[in-house]
């Protein structure tokens, strides 16, 4: 009688500990490394498209947490040096690079750029990578006053990383945004708390495959 009271009390105790120990063994991070367009300029950060992100795995009982590493004005420089530590305090499993925008509005002589921006945005996928992250690129294109020549050649940098390196991309992360003026802030270049869920949906396709991909190889 007291050997099965005492293998009840185990059987119960290892009932308790299950769910706990799925949880530390399914959950899976993503971090969503970007600038003011991640960071919820201009609004509150619960209506960011990120924490609709984080909201939506949520409601779909999906095992992801979610960590918002952007920081408004930060550029593919900024991003370089702060990954090491994002990367080393949240293990990621998945890492959405969303940088480049401010690059293109610093006023650098454009080859110089281009070619600085094209450098790191390479050495952020390879760097994730090692850390055994996949990685999602979002894509930009600059206001076209910049002139055509150079918005293009900014715009193909992140189609030359993608491909070069072969990452998923999402051409262009503010599609069915950024040419309608009632979902951009007065300042014509930071979307509305309005707008947040269509950039959601631009980045979800894209992301979607890849949450289930490494849900199903965990």
């Amino acid at each position: 009688m007291k050997s099965l009271l005492l293998s009840f009390v185990v059987v119960f105790h290892v009932f308790l500990a299950a769910p706990a120990l799925a949880d530390a063994q399914e959950r899976h991070t993503l971090v969503v490394l970007g600038d003011s367009l991640s960071a919820a300029y201009g609004m509150a950060e619960r209506e960011g498209w990120v924490a609709l992100l984080e909201r939506r795995l949520a409601d779909e009982d999906q095992p992801w947490r979610v960590v918002n590493a952007s920081i408004s004005g930060d550029t593919t420089r900024g991003g370089l040096t702060r990954l090491p530590r994002v990367l080393e305090r949240h293990n990621p499993a998945l890492v959405i690079i969303e940088l480049g925008g401010n690059d293109g509005l610093r006023g650098v002589h454009p080859n110089i750029m281009i070619d600085e921006m094209r450098e790191n945005l390479a050495e952020l996928v390879r760097l994730s990578r090692e850390a055994g992250a996949e990685v999602l690129l979002l894509g930009m294109h600059l206001p076209s006053n910049y002139g055509n020549h150079f918005t293009e050649r900014f715009h193909a940098v992140y189609h030359e990383v993608a491909r070069e390196h072969g990452v998923p991309l999402v051409p262009f992360f503010l599609e069915g945004v950024a040419e309608d003026r009632a979902l951009m802030q007065p300042d014509g270049i930071h979307p509305t708390a309005e707008a947040q869920a269509r950039m959601l949906e631009n980045v979800w396709e894209a992301l979607k495959p890849m949450l289930e991909r490494r849900v199903a190889g965990s």
